[in-house]
């Protein structure tokens, strides 16, 4: 969903870098506390980003001036909160810009908002929200509708830009067109979450009951949390 350098209006590019800007800020905080308070979390922290990077990086054509991915954040947000996506997904969205010449610098702001924050704060959300659903409806539910989130996010900030035919009409249209390529891989990217979530349970379950993922007087199975 990444907007293309130029395609936003310049008063809409600065709006937009506002909005992200205190978001950034606040997850730059957040990220040095967990390095500082939890040391073993820097691995898992660069594997997020890592994982945010090339999930994004997978780009089908999709409306003018923009494009359809995964966003790879929603597992990030589950893991350490959605601040500290805020902080990820910037530096994603700008070596992107930089080296793949996906999305841009004048536009970065308003791909800021849309896949960074707004993205992760309604998969997390939706994640705490089933707190009494099975771990892997959770993640499933909280990965596809961060994916989604950003998706509707990306449409409405188009159709603010360009209202032809009126806001809602416009809005609409753009969802529409999103919808074809961008709900598959929404549901793609949920389950890749709960496969990627699984794993981690396996591997770095100290890390995540340190950072409160899993809680540390249940001792689970990979075939537990799947339950």
């Amino acid at each position: 969903m990444h907007i293309a350098e130029g395609f936003l209006p310049p008063v809409h590019a600065a709006a937009w870098t506002a909005v992200a800007a205190p978001f950034v800020i606040h997850g730059t905080r957040s990220a040095a506390r967990i390095v500082r308070d939890n040391p073993s979390a820097r691995l898992l922290l660069g594997a997020a980003g890592a994982f945010t990077f090339v999930m994004s990086a997978i780009k089908l054509p999709s409306v003018t001036g923009s494009s359809s991915h995964p966003t790879g954040t929603g597992v990030g947000a589950i893991i350490f909160r959605p601040p500290v996506m805020a902080l990820l997904g910037t530096i994603v969205l700008l070596f992107q810009a930089l080296l793949l010449a996906h999305g841009g610098l004048t536009t970065l702001g308003a791909n800021v908002v849309s896949m960074a924050v707004v993205g992760p704060w309604v998969g997390y959300g939706l994640f705490r929200l089933l707190a009494a659903a099975p771990f892997v409806v959770r993640v499933f539910v909280g990965v596809a509708m961060a994916n989604l989130a950003t998706y509707v996010t990306t449409a409405t900030q188009l159709a603010l830009a360009y209202p032809e035919g009126g806001f809602v009409e416009a809005w609409g249209r753009f969802l529409g067109i999103f919808a074809v390529t961008q709900v598959p891989l929404a549901v793609v990217e949920g389950l890749v979450g709960v496969l990627l979530l699984n794993a981690l349970i396996t591997w770095a379950r100290p890390e995540l009951e340190d950072l409160q993922v899993v809680p540390a007087d249940t001792v689970e199975t990979t075939e537990a949390a799947r339950a």
